[in-house]
């Protein structure tokens, strides 16, 4: 995963055993935005990554905009 920061978001996700619409009703979003990000098929305001990482407990994780396609 190296430096993917939204790897860091669906790695906090799964230790946590959420799922997508879990997380999303953390964050008061939809579970199809929270996959799209997780999936690295978008790329998430500063304020939703935030909202992510606040919710996992990983709040000092920054966000670079980069995704992977792995």
């Amino acid at each position: 995963m190296g430096d993917h920061k939204c790897a860091a978001i669906a790695a906090a996700q799964k230790n946590a055993n959420l799922s997508d619409a879990d997380l999303a009703a953390k964050i008061n979003s939809t579970p199809a935005r929270v996959t799209e990000i997780i999936n690295g098929n978008a790329t998430p305001t500063e304020a939703e990554f935030k909202a992510l990482a606040t919710a996992l407990g990983i709040a000092d994780v920054p966000h670079t905009g980069v995704h992977a396609t792995t």
